[in-house]
């Protein structure tokens, strides 16, 4: 019981701390540019449909920057999943490939951006649909074509190497217990390689998932932005509304951590065998 108890208030220690802390610095630094109180910024993110300074709620911003990332994210993950399974089995294929992507893996993806935006401006989905007026357009502009990319570019490696790594690291035995038994090429890519790679698959898109949330706040940025809450914290910074930035930026951080935790739910529940095996 005792133990249980100690589990239950340990994760609530720090950030107990912190609010005290902030509240202590706030009433001393007595400035609201530079710390707000921590209960103006708990009214905004206790009221997310409320409208900010006429920049849309925390709410409508932060579902824009989901569409956005889920979008971006999952082109990342259609392409470097099948690429990354044929790397990692055929050899030839890896050394046709890596040393050209190695060439780009080291640049941030916020190094891509003056290159971006000279090659998409500040193109839509709406561009390219023809849809020139109506709510239709208003959505389908927000998704622009040069966060996609960013997002894209910091997804793509992190789910790349990991899909690699876990179909090299494979038991051969099982591909060729597999190949004795029978089975076709196909059958030992869907029914050995592809769940024996699968965890390491996962965690490479959960940390694809982190860094494409975290390059999205910084494409929200750029020039051309209406909305998403990367667009928001800059407007509100403008203004000198710093309480809404911390909301902002606490948003953010609620927003990639349940995330993270239905990566992990996942990685708990399908390959807890994993573990178990090691």
């Amino acid at each position: 019981m005792k133990d249980r108890a100690l589990s239950l208030t340990l994760p609530i220690i720090a950030p107990a701390l912190l609010a005290v802390t902030w509240m202590i610095l706030a009433r001393q630094i007595s400035n609201q540019v530079i710390l707000p109180g921590i209960e103006q910024v708990a009214e905004l993110l206790g009221n997310p449909t409320e409208d900010l300074i006429s920049m849309g709620s925390l709410f409508s911003n932060v579902l824009v920057s989901l569409v956005r990332v889920i979008m971006g994210y999952a082109i990342a993950a259609f392409v470097a999943i099948p690429l990354g399974i044929v790397m990692g089995y055929y050899g030839f294929v890896f050394k046709f490939f890596n040393g050209f992507l190695n060439l780009f893996r080291p640049i941030p993806p916020l190094a891509w951006v003056p290159l971006v935006l000279a090659w998409f401006g500040v193109s839509s989905l709406a561009t390219i649909s023809g849809v020139e007026t109506g709510q239709m357009y208003i959505y389908l502009n927000n998704i622009k074509f040069s966060m996609l990319f960013i997002i894209f570019i910091g997804a793509f490696y992190p789910i790349l190497t990991s899909t690699i790594h876990g179909v090299r690291n494979v038991n051969k035995t099982l591909i060729d217990s597999a190949r004795v038994l029978g089975a076709s090429e196909y059958q030992v890519f869907m029914k050995v390689l592809i769940p024996a790679s699968m965890p390491s698959i996962i965690t490479g898109m959960r940390i694809g998932l982190g860094i494409a949330w975290m390059c999205l706040v910084s494409a929200e940025m750029l020039p051309g932005s209406l909305s998403g809450i990367g667009y928001m914290i800059t407007h509100a910074f403008t203004l000198a509304s710093t309480d809404i930035v911390i909301a902002g930026m606490i948003s953010i951080g609620i927003v990639g951590t349940l995330m993270d935790m239905v990566f992990r739910r996942i990685e708990h529940k399908k390959f807890s065998w994993r573990r178990q095996a090691g």
